[in-house]
């Protein structure tokens, strides 16, 4: 954009054509195959994320090396990355000025661009009612973390055992965090009460764990939005990755 604003100061190019081409540095589109919006980092406060279910093998492939040849000074988010289709990219996208940063559980991958390290911007915590529900936290986590901030984890302290949860949320109050990322599977109820002992925002994140009637997670969801704790935001079934990206923009409007 520097470049194309010089262009004009210096009457190379008039106004029209630096419209065009600052419009046009904003979507880089890949043979027709995706239109990845390069500037929605600088417009909404976090860059876009590949998806990665339900697209063809050499789709993604693609996708990522036209990312990586555009020269982008931004770190290229991918979620919901199964292990094996992980180990195929690693092996067709080897780039030794590159770090591929995988979280298993998460099923999150970084492709590293830029390593530059930051102090972060606040302390966010995230707890899971059980074990079952680590792989949906571990997505949010890493975006927290991705979004420069600190992400405090604390698993498996389900209303199952209550007696588990208050020393954690005792020690994530102490902590400073400033917003919490509850997951829940099964009834639901946990985030209900998180939000009944905080006074800082609670995103509830419904998980797919679950049988019988909760089967898919549908359970948890209309458990959490019918909460009688008021003031909880309740994302999709499944969605670490919305519930972290709300939660940055919490901090980040401070």
């Amino acid at each position: 954009m520097r470049e194309i604003l010089e262009k004009l100061i210096n009457e190379e190019i008039d106004i029209k054509t630096a419209e065009n081409l600052i419009k046009s540095k904003n979507i880089m589109e890949f043979d027709e195959i995706a239109k990845f919006d390069s500037n929605r980092q600088n417009r909404t406060g976090f860059p876009e994320a590949v998806f990665a279910p339900s697209k063809d093998y050499d789709d993604l492939l693609l996708i990522c090396k036209k990312y990586i040849e555009s020269e982008t000074s931004q770190n290229l988010i991918i979620t919901k990355l199964d292990n094996e289709t992980y180990e195929k990219l690693m092996f067709d996208l080897y780039f030794s000025d590159l770090t591929f940063d995988y979280n298993k559980k998460g099923q999150v991958l970084v492709i590293r661009v830029n390593d530059k390290k930051t102090e972060p911007l606040a302390k966010i915590g995230i707890i899971t009612a059980g074990t079952s529900d680590i792989n949906i936290a571990e997505e949010a986590k890493v975006i927290v973390e991705e979004g420069g901030c600190e992400a405090i984890t604390s698993y498996d302290i389900g209303v199952a055992g209550i007696h588990r949860l208050f020393p954690q949320i005792a020690h994530m109050i102490k902590e400073g965090v400033e917003v919490l990322i509850v997951c829940a599977g099964m009834e639901g109820a946990l985030p209900s009460v998180v939000a009944g002992l905080v006074d800082i925002p609670v995103i509830a994140v419904p998980t797919s764990v679950g049988y019988g009637v909760g089967e898919g997670g549908r359970v948890a969801l209309d458990s959490m939005l019918q909460s009688c704790a008021p003031g909880i935001a309740v994302v999709n079934i499944d969605n670490g990755f919305g519930a972290a990206v709300f939660a940055l923009s919490i901090v980040k409007s401070r």
